[in-house]
């Protein structure tokens, strides 16, 4: 049974955001045009979406760009916007990782070109091996302070790290971290065994990225047979590099068996793989990208699908032994990109 968009608490914060995020990674600003990109971004709008996902790394600062573009003129209490900080954005030794430098430099870029006074939720992109935690979590702390960021976050950080940067909050009075983005999907669940019960502990909420699993949970992939025109397994802008973990005859005939399931539900495979990331614990928003608005109409679709116990059972049977859980691949680099 489908209802119209729903909100969901962000962690132990007051925070709402919408179940499904609209995020601009690989799309805005490089594999399509910036007319398409805005016309995403209505769709999104039209159909509930609140809630919208970027990074300054994206299209090399584009994309943030594109997104502030689509949303001019929009009410800005009406939407929730999130960016990130980490990786590479030029080629100074300090324009990357998470010093104090580099953040509080990376925050104002990013509040340029989203052409915002603040975001609702900076997150760290990665963990930074190199900066003390404790400068990181002070600058952090002090953009909250300054009003340019409302809530902080992370992504792809260990229950281990996730617990440290708790812990030095309590102990210098900073603000206290209420989210982390993984990568979380059908097929790939690390952040099931430590960092879910972690966060439950401690606070946190999951924003997912990759649902869908780079598009393969749709089920458009066929073992065997190569990869549909103009999908992202053909994309030369960086998608095909990303999905091609996923490109493999045992996945992809798991993920046919996953098909007569959605039917009998009368969704997509999609639909199937966002709602089945929804209908999962401390889990606060899915992040869809789109390519085209009609991509956008579909997805919303899976909002408030409610999937039963026996239904779940069917998916991991389907599934069977492709499914990765062991929460040692949640890392980030060894030394600053």
């Amino acid at each position: 049974m489908v209802f119209p968009m729903e909100h969901r608490y962000l962690g132990r914060s007051g925070l709402k955001i919408s179940e499904i995020t609209l995020g601009n990674w690989i799309t805005h600003g490089s594999q399509v045009d910036d007319s398409t990109a805005h016309a995403t971004v209505h769709a999104a709008l039209d159909a509930g979406i609140t809630s919208f996902d970027t990074a300054d790394v994206y299209a090399g600062t584009k994309a943030e760009t594109v997104l502030g573009a689509a949303l001019s003129g929009r009410r800005r209490e009406s939407v929730e916007i999130f960016t990130k900080v980490y990786w590479p954005t030029g080629r100074g030794a300090n324009d990357r990782g998470l010093s104090r430098k580099h953040m509080m430099e990376s925050i104002n870029g990013s509040l340029r070109r989203l052409n915002t006074d603040y975001v609702d939720l900076y997150q760290a992109h990665r963990f930074d091996v190199e900066t003390p935690l404790e400068e990181t979590m002070r600058a952090f702390d002090d953009m909250v302070r300054q009003g340019k960021v409302l809530y902080i976050g992370v992504s792809e950080w260990t229950a281990e790290q996730i617990r440290a940067a708790i812990r030095i909050a309590a102990d210098m009075g900073f603000d206290r971290l209420i989210s982390n983005q993984p990568q979380y999907n059908m097929l790939w669940r690390v952040i099931e065994e430590e960092v879910v019960p972690t966060s439950q502990e401690l606070g946190l909420g999951q924003i997912v990225f990759s649902p869908i699993a780079q598009g393969v949970l749709s089920g458009k992939y066929l073992p065997g047979q190569p990869p549909p025109a103009q999908s992202r397994a053909t994309d030369e802008h960086g998608g095909a590099n990303m999905i091609s973990r996923w490109l493999r005859d045992d996945v992809l005939n798991a993920v046919q068996r996953l098909v007569p399931i959605a039917q009998e539900l009368s969704l997509t495979p999609a639909q199937l793989a966002v709602a089945w990331v929804l209908n999962q614990p401390n889990i606060a928003s899915a992040i869809v990208g789109a390519s085209r608005a009609e991509q956008v109409h579909e997805n919303v679709k899976a909002s408030g699908v409610v999937l039963s116990a026996d239904v779940l059972h069917a998916i991991d049977i389907a599934l069977g032994d492709v499914v990765t859980t062991d929460p040692a691949l949640t890392v980030s680099p060894t030394t600053r990109p």
